[in-house]
C-alpha cells in the first residue's frame, strides 16, 4: 500500500505541477484539465474552470504526489483552501546530496523555517514553505531513528 499526498489549489495546480517536476527532476505522470471530459450540458462550467486541472500527478524519490484545483463552484462543499495549513509533505532521503537539492530548488521564492542542519533525531533535518505556501519537511536517516527510538523502548 502506498501513501500519496493530495494537494488541492485555487487555479494554480499547472504552475504547481511544472514547479515540482522541475525542482524535484520529477516525471509528471499525469495532467487531466476539466474541459477533458464531457461536459453536463445542465451545467455547463465557465470557460476559465474549464482550464483547471481536475488531476495532475508526478512522481520522483519512489513517491507520488497528486494535486487538483478546487472549483470555485466546489468551495461550496469544501470550503475556503487556507495555503499550506491543512498538509505537510514530509521527504526522507539517505542521500545527503539529494536531501540538499530538493530542499535548495523548493526553497526558491519560498521561506526557510528551519534551515538543514543536524539534529538530536537527523543528521539533516529543516523545514521550509514553498512559493505556493505548501510547508516540507526534510529529515535524513530517520528510519535508523526511529529503530533507535524502538529498540531503547524494549
Amino acid at each position: 500500500m502506498t501513501a500519496i499526498a493530495y494537494l488541492n489549489f485555487d487555479g494554480v495546480a499547472e504552475q504547481v505541477t511544472e514547479f515540482y517536476s522541475e525542482a524535484l527532476h520529477a516525471n509528471e505522470v499525469k495532467k487531466v484539465k476539466f474541459k477533458d471530459f464531457p461536459q453536463d450540458p445542465n451545467y455547463p462550467l465557465p470557460e476559465n474552470e474549464l482550464n483547471m486541472i481536475m488531476e495532475s500527478s508526478i512522481e520522483f524519490a519512489g513517491g507520488k504526489i497528486m494535486m487538483s484545483d478546487i472549483l470555485p463552484s466546489m468551495k461550496m462543499v469544501t470550503g475556503e483552501l487556507v495555503k499550506g495549513n491543512n498538509i505537510l509533505i514530509c521527504l526522507v532521503i539517505d542521500d545527503k546530496q539529494k536531501l540538499e537539492e530538493y530542499f535548495n530548488h523548493l526553497s526558491v521564492d519560498g521561506h526557510v523555517l528551519m534551515p538543514l542542519s543536524n539534529t538530536p533525531w537527523s543528521s539533516c533535518f529543516g523545514i521550509l514553505v514553498d512559493k505556493f505556501g505548501v510547508c516540507w519537511k526534510f529529515n535524513r536517516d530517520a528510519d535508523k531513528f526511529l529503530d533507535r527510538v524502538i529498540s531503547n523502548k524494549q
